[in-house]
Order: C-alpha cells, then sequence, then structure tokens
C-alpha cells in the first residue's frame, strides 16, 4: 500500500532517482506496524493499521494545510524570512558555536572551551577538527584569515578536508603518532575514579595514570588533551574490553535480564564502540521479513552510579551534556560515513506575546513568572490534562479535526487571556484540546525536533535493521535538544503513552499515533514534493516509534557523558585558577623548567596527606539537610551504602513526629560541588564509589 501510495505521487513529477530510495524506506518502515508493543494482534489487524496510516498522513498533512485559520499562515508572524544561500565554512562554524567552541572562531581565551577540548575522545577529537579544517579552509578560499590556524589547535600538520567521513575514523596508533606530535603520550588511560589534580595542566601528564595532556599557553596548540588512546569511563584503555567490563558482572548491581531482552551500556562512547565494529558499513540493507520484525526490548542494568536523569543534573551542567552530545552525535554519524548536513534552516522570529506561534523559552520565561520551576509550557499542561480528563478512551481522539469555528474562537481566547488566568478552560472538551495541541507544536517558530538531522537518520536506516544503533543516535539527538524541547518531548511522549494504552478504545496506536503528529513535530516551511515528504514523514514516525517506545531510558543521561562533565569541571578549575596567572608571568621555557624540575615549581603538588588534614576523616561525609534539621550529621561509607541509606539513616535520627516523615518522603540525596554542580543521586547509587570520584563534594538532602 506504501509503495503504491508513493507511485501515486509521481504525477506531481518528483525526481524519478529519489522514488526507488523511498519504496524502500517505506517498505522498512511500515513492517514496524505489525507488532505494535502494547498487545499483540492478527496480522491482518495490523495491515489495515499500516494501509490506513498513510491515509491519515495525507489526512493530516491537508488538514494542516487547511487550518490556516483565519487566513494566519497568510499573515503568520511565524512565517521564515528569505534563507540566503550559505557556504560549508559558515555552516561550520555554526556547528562550532552550538558545541561551545566559539572560541576557536571568535580567538578569545575561554576556559570552558579550552576544558571542553581537554576532555574529548578520540572519535570526538576527529569530528572536531574535520568541521575546524572546513571552516579554515573556507575562509582561505576566500582570502580571509582564520583567528588559529588548525595546527595551533589541534597540533597537527593540515591535510585538506575530504567529502568521506572515512578520514575521521582513521584512528590507528600509528597514524596518531605522527598527526599529534604536540601530544604527550601516557601509558595508561585515566581511570575512572582518577581527578584532575593541580599538575595535570601544568607539567603536560595526569601522573602516571592520566589520560590527558597539558592545557599549555605558547606555540603549542590550545588542544593538547586529546586522549592518545580512548578514554572509556571504566577506564579501559581497548575498546572491547571495555565493552566486556562494562558488561561484567562485577560492574552491574544485577543480571535479570529477560532472554527476550537486550541489555544496553551507556558506559562507553558510543562512537567508540561504533569504530571499532568490524563491517559497520557492510550490513544487509532492508530486507526485512515482515513477520519477523519487531521493535527489540533494551535494558539499562544500573551501575555502582546508579542511573541519572535529565533533570538530575544542574542547568550548567546539562549544558556541558548537550554540547558533548551534539560532537559524540556527529562523531557517531562520522563512523558510519554518514554527513550530519546541517543545512541553514528558516530563521523564524516567532511572536513576542500570546500563545500560538510563541517560542518555547518565551512561553517558560512567561510561565515561571506564576512557578519558577516550571519546565512545560503550562498551557501544554492544560491540553494534556483535557483530554485525559475525558478523552483518553474517545475514539480516533487526534484523527478528529473537531469543530473548526470553535477551535478559532479557543485560539483567540488563548492567545488574549491565557497569561492572565482569564481563559475559562471548562467550556472546553477533549477534541478541541486535541486539535489545539497539534496546532500548538505545528505554528511554533522551529519544530520541536530539529528536522535538519532526518536526511542522516535516513541514511541509518538504509544501511541496515540494528534497532540499537538508530536508538543510539536518537539517544544522542534528545541529550542533544534544548532544556525546552527536551522536556517538553519528555512530557509529550509520557502523555501520548497514555493515550496509546487506552488503544482497544480509542483506535490510537502507537502507528497512529506516530504517523498523525510526524508532520506536526517535524515540519520544515521549505517546499518538497509528495514523494519527498512522505519519505520524511515515514522516518520522523519511526523516530517518533522509538522515541514512545524506549522513553523510560531515552531521557537517562549516558554515564561517558557525565564522566566528561565531571573532567570538564576539573580542567575548568584549575584553569581559571593558575594558567591566567601563568601566561602573564611565565614564559614557555620558564614554564618548561619549573615543570621539569619539581623541587622549583610554583604549582601546588597535591600532597598525599592533605586528606588526612581535613576535619573529615576518609571515607566519612558529613550530610547536610537544612530543610529538616540544623545539624549535619557524619556517616562512615562502607562499600555496600547506597544513597537510601542514607536517607532512611537519616529519617529515623530525626523523624520525631508524622509530620517529619512525610516531608522526608520527597526528600533526595545531592552532591554539590567539587567536580559537579550539582547532581541528584539515584536511590541505588552506591556512595562510596561516587565519594571516590568526587571526595570535594558535599552532600546534601532536599526534594
Amino acid at each position: 500500500m506504501n509503495t503504491s501510495l508513493c507511485t501515486l505521487t509521481a504525477k506531481s513529477e518528483p525526481n524519478r532517482k529519489s522514488i526507488p530510495r523511498c519504496r524502500r524506506i517505506n517498505r522498512m518502515l511500515s513492517n514496524e506496524s505489525l507488532h505494535p508493543p502494547t498487545f499483540s494482534r492478527s496480522n491482518s489487524q495490523a495491515s489495515v493499521d499500516s494501509s490506513t496510516s498513510v491515509e491519515e498522513f495525507w489526512k493530516e498533512i491537508s488538514s494542516i494545510k487547511e487550518s490556516s485559520i483565519g487566513g494566519q499562515e497568510e499573515q503568520s508572524p511565524t512565517a521564515p524570512t528569505e534563507v540566503k544561500p550559505v557556504d560549508e565554512g559558515e555552516l561550520e562554524a555554526e556547528w562550532l558555536q552550538d558545541v561551545g567552541l566559539s572560541t576557536l572562531i571568535s580567538g578569545d581565551e575561554e576556559e570552558d572551551g579550552k576544558a571542553l577540548l581537554s576532555t574529548l575522545t578520540r572519535t570526538q577529537a576527529a569530528a572536531v577538527k574535520k568541521r575546524y579544517n572546513t571552516y579554515t579552509q573556507t575562509l582561505r578560499k576566500k582570502n580571509k584569515q582564520a583567528i588559529r590556524d588548525v595546527r595551533d589547535v589541534f597540533g597537527v600538520s593540515e591535510s585538506p578536508p575530504s567529502d568521506s567521513c572515512e578520514h575521521a575514523t582513521q584512528l590507528d596508533s600509528t597514524k596518531e603518532e605522527k598527526d599529534l606530535p604536540g601530544v604527550t603520550k601516557t601509558s595508561r588511560p585515566l581511570p575512572d575514579d582518577a581527578s584532575l589534580n593541580s599538575t595535570t595542566l601544568s607539567n603536560g601528564a595526569q601522573d602516571e595514570e592520566g589520560g590527558f595532556v597539558a592545557l599549555q599557553s605558547g606555540s603549542v596548540s590550545i588542544l593538547e588533551a586529546i586522549p592518545d588512546i580512548p578514554v572509556h569511563t571504566n577506564g579501559s584503555a581497548d575498546t572491547e574490553q571495555s565493552v566486556q567490563r562494562g558488561l561484567s558482572d562485577d560492574d552491574y548491581l544485577e543480571k535479570n535480564i529477560p532472554p527476550e531482552a537486550e541489555e544496553l551500556s551507556f558506559e562507553v562512547s558510543y562512537s567508540e564502540v561504533v569504530t571499532e565494529t568490524p563491517d559497520r558499513n557492510k550490513w544487509k540493507k532492508s530486507d526485512i521479513k515482515k513477520e519477523d520484525y519487531v521493535l527489540p526490548k533494551f535494558i539499562v542494568q544500573k551501575t555502582r552510579f546508579g542511573l541519572t536523569e535529565t533533570g538530575d543534573l544542574s542547568a550548567e551542567d546539562m549544558k556541558k551534556i548537550r554540547h558533548l552530545s551534539l560532537i559524540e552525535l556527529t562523531a557517531f554519524f562520522d563512523a558510519f560515513r554518514i554527513q550530519l548536513k546541517r543545512n541553514k534552516t528558516e530563521r523564524v522570529r516567532g511572536r513576542d506575546n500570546g500563545i500560538f506561534g510563541v517560542p518555547l523559552t518565551v512561553l517558560l520565561d512567561n510561565d515561571r513568572k506564576k512557578d519558577p520551576a516550571v519546565k512545560v509550557p503550562l498551557v501544554l499542561q492544560k491540553f494534556f490534562q483535557k483530554v485525559e480528563e475525558s478523552g483518553l478512551e474517545s475514539e480516533g481522539i487526534f484523527r478528529l479535526s473537531g469543530c473548526t469555528a470553535k477551535v478559532k474562537q479557543y485560539r483567540e481566547e488563548l492567545d488574549a487571556r491565557f497569561n492572565t488566568d482569564k481563559f475559562k478552560w471548562d467550556k472546553m472538551c477533549h477534541r478541541e484540546a486535541a486539535v489545539m495541541l497539534k496546532a500548538f507544536f505545528r505554528e511554533l517558530p522551529t519544530s520541536l525536533f530539529p528536522i535538519e538531522y532526518i536526511p542522516a537518520f535516513i541514511s541509518l536506516m538504509e544501511r541496515g535493521p540494528d534497532i540499537k544503533v538508530q536508538f543510539q543516535a536518537l539517544h544522542l539527538m534528545v541529550m542533544a535538544l534544548p532544556d525546552a524541547n527536551r522536556d517538553t518531548a519528555q512530557a509529550l511522549m509520557t502523555f501520548f503513552n497514555k493515550v496509546i494504552a487506552n488503544e482497544s478504545k480509542n483506535r490510537m496506536s502507537l502507528w497512529n499515533i506516530s504517523t498523525v503528529m510526524a508532520p506536526n513535530l517535524f515540519f520544515s516551511r521549505s517546499k518538497h514534493s509528495d514523494c519527498e515528504e512522505l519519505l520524511v514523514a515515514n522516518t520522523a514516525a519511526h523516530i517518533i516509534r522509538l522515541m514512545l517506545t524506549y522513553q523510560k531510558i531515552l531521557w537517562k543521561v549516558p554515564s561517558f557523558l557525565i564522566t566528561q562533565v565531571r573532567r570538564m569541571n576539573e580542567a575548568t578549575m584549575l584553569l581559571k585558577k593558575q594558567l591566567p596567572s601563568m601566561r602573564k608571568l611565565l614564559r614557555r621555557k620558564t614554564l618548561e623548567r619549573e615543570v621539569s624540575n619539581p623541587k622549583t615549581s610554583k604549582v601546588p603538588q597535591k600532597s598525599p596527606s592533605s586528606r588526612r588534614m581535613s576535619d573529615v576523616p576518609e571515607g566519612v561525609i558529613r550530610v547536610h539537610a537544612p530543610l529538616l534539621s540544623k545539624v549535619s550529621m557524619a556517616i562512615q561509607l562502607n562499600s555496600q551504602t547506597k544513597a537510601k541509606d542514607i536517607l532512611a539513616k537519616f529519617q529515623y535520627e530525626n523523624s520525631h513526629a508524622s509530620s517529619d516523615r512525610i516531608k522526608m518522603q520527597n526528600q533526595r540525596l545531592y552532591e554539590v560541588g567539587g567536580n559537579i554542580g550539582q547532581h541528584c543521586l539515584d536511590p541505588d547509587a552506591y556512595i562510596l564509589d561516587v565519594y571516590h570520584v568526587n571526595p570535594h563534594a558535599e552532600w546534601v538532602i532536599k526534594p
């Protein structure tokens, strides 16, 4: 059915070469509907879903085009501005800014940029180098001089950028030795519990066990801290050993994995693992038998550090996670020789007031005047609430268009009255709320999810049916989303899973929801042929199905990214403390002489006995609960002490009334400071392990 519809779209004369590709992708994606995860159904019923879903897609597209309420699209303030042609160098400059490396373009001495560079794995560093090389080559063609030469950044000999990503993944040690003369090699990678001490950024090595080198000033590159070998969170130099150790019984708390489920590891960089995987580009292309195709079940086992949700980290650390995720996502696609092309999207200003067509960040700024802790726009929460009150069992809740006159009226009233709390929600029924919800996302200045990544996902899916690889790419994309988009997307997927749970009554399956919502959550205002539009929508629907199916694990932060953030924070602190004064007072030769002679070095050395001189003995933490008690509690840690044990102990010692017990129910243990901004710990996290990674943290119990 899909292929016939795609053939019919040839009347609009799409590119003939794109039709076979469109057919292949449509066949591959449509197979998924045969095995929806909610409950088992017959193949005949699933085939009906598959065929009607394409019809639903075109009905949704038609509804979108016809729903320019009151000619809103013709006069919309969110209409795209004229897009000027841009060259590849400009796109790469934008990418460098988006990943937090604007210092490479501006020339400013920013500690955060240098610290970020110091944490990169080899595949990540190769991705950055490739983009920066393209940027500098483009400037040279325009007879312009880059602020920094590529050799000043990476300490490598220049090589012209290649259209193929193959060069970005040539990471054998022999090649690295020749291309990275500015990198001081170390004998072992940085172990998981190691931290950057005060000598790391001055003597060019992390003592005898570090994986980083000095961020020095002078004629050496500013990226001296690229690891010589992949630095994984488990401290293994070899990727295969890393994976094995990441899946060993010693590292995981439990191994009760159902036989039909597959285990995922968040401990090792995805791009590093893919780079080491043999024949990764020779997968069989989408020759999938319908009866055999089903989304696998994934389980992420907790390590001794527990699992971390996106909301468990501070805003500043999540910003670093976003930067690292985009670099990692780019390196991940590079490993498959897929270009993550970021076309210059339409610049849409959006409205400054009202509800529809207003950027998420503006809506949240207004909402936080009422509730400082809000993360999802209040109007969207109201739409969820209206549907959940009476519409979860309503048949075709997101397929029907509702009463156009009422929708137009409610839309105008919401724009005028919502922010003043004068809108009467009791008169809106669930059908209008569902229509308004779709319109809300459709009329955002930019789509909730980045449409520019769709071509890369199409290419990835064409390589083979490996859902695990697709999940990893999607996981990184979710981590790279802006805070407002990521939090809103999580709330939206939670809501849609409630709708799908009532599929037997509302007839809204996983396939139906994803097909109807795809053009509302992934959209472009550029013109496309019908076949191209269907191809993009099918891919977007597939991504939404993955999000809905794996919603419980997609918003958990990969452990290897958290480890990189810790190291980045340590490097930033040392840079701010030491390097500015060194640059002013010391020449490079003087610095090298001091480093070579520790007796005369002015760089403070970390004494092994420094911890003993502290007021708190080794292995003892002092826990504060400012909202519950004025007195802190000293707790001796052992290898089995978990976060929930500390909470239980504190509750037992400090709860004297029922009101105190109620207060403790919503309390969590946080590590604050040291090499992390703020980290809400998993109740099952082993605190002694966290303590060894971040010995200078404070420990606080709070909501």
